[in-house]
């Protein structure tokens, strides 16, 4: 597999020659450095790589993460905390999948003191987290060895699912709400609604949705609904110079 490992910021040679060791051991052998505040050829580095000095010696440095990404196909970032307006991380076993079926993925972990931070993850296209006991902190070459083994040396078993869906009412109530909404801004008509709203279920029952999520969605299609109201009744599809008293928020909080 054309696995490259990230290592954002790393901060100490000694982390560097560990985590190219990690790679060897686990078969992967494409080493990017973003922003090295140390020397990942000093001879820490190199006498903590053993056998894996080569693969340090063929590191290659970036300026930037979007830099170290750009030949990627698929970014998955690493973290141990749950960040706001960002996609929970998953278990990599269920991200597993998507890795291997990339033709260029890669892994991207942050520097050793605080890990990725939100810019940087908001370029991974999904993030997992490494099941561990209450001290969730692992040493930089210690989690580059664990994911690297979920995605190159890993079985295809999953753990069981945690996550709590919305009901069915509730998701036939959103698309109650969506088919109104396509009708009522001309998405669809009588004729086509039924067809209409059978792809847009296939998109949107796949996505597996929380209640909070769903909630969420039906924020947006009320103030579709309003603002198309509003309009008729100004005549005009022009925004107001000022809000509108009572008028409808659009934010939604994702809470269950």
């Amino acid at each position: 597999m054309n696995l490259a490992v990230v290592l954002v910021s790393p901060k100490t040679p000694g982390n560097i020659g560990s985590a190219a060791r990690a790679m060897l051991n686990m078969g992967a052998r494409d080493l990017r450095l973003v922003a090295p505040r140390c020397d990942h050829l000093d001879s820490g580095a190199v006498a903590m790589a053993v056998h894996a000095a080569d693969l340090l010696r063929g590191a290659k440095v970036y300026p930037t993460l979007r830099e170290a990404l750009a030949d990627r196909d698929l970014s998955v970032g690493t973290t141990a905390r749950l960040r706001a307006d960002l996609a929970p991380p998953q278990h990599p076993a269920y991200v597993r999948p998507l890795v291997r079926a990339a033709a260029a993925p890669a892994l991207v972990f942050g520097p050793e003191e605080t890990g990725l931070i939100n810019s940087d993850l908001e370029q991974c296209q999904v993030a997992v987290r490494i099941p561990t006991g209450d001290y969730a902190s692992l040493n930089l070459a210690q989690a580059v060895l664990l994911v690297c083994y979920e995605f190159l040396q890993g079985q295809e078993d999953l753990p069981e699912r945690q996550r709590k869906t919305a009901t069915r009412e509730e998701m036939e109530a959103l698309y109650g709400h969506l088919r109104e909404t396509m009708t009522l801004i001309g998405y669809t008509d009588a004729v086509r609604a039924r067809h209409t709203l059978r792809l847009w279920r296939a998109v949107l029952d796949r996505a597996l949705m929380s209640s909070a999520e769903s909630r969420l969605f039906r924020g947006l299609l009320r103030q579709v609904q309003w603002k198309v109201d509003d309009a008729a009744a100004r005549g005009t599809t022009e925004p107001r110079t000022a809000p509108v008293a009572g008028a409808p928020a659009g934010d939604e909080q994702l809470e269950d």
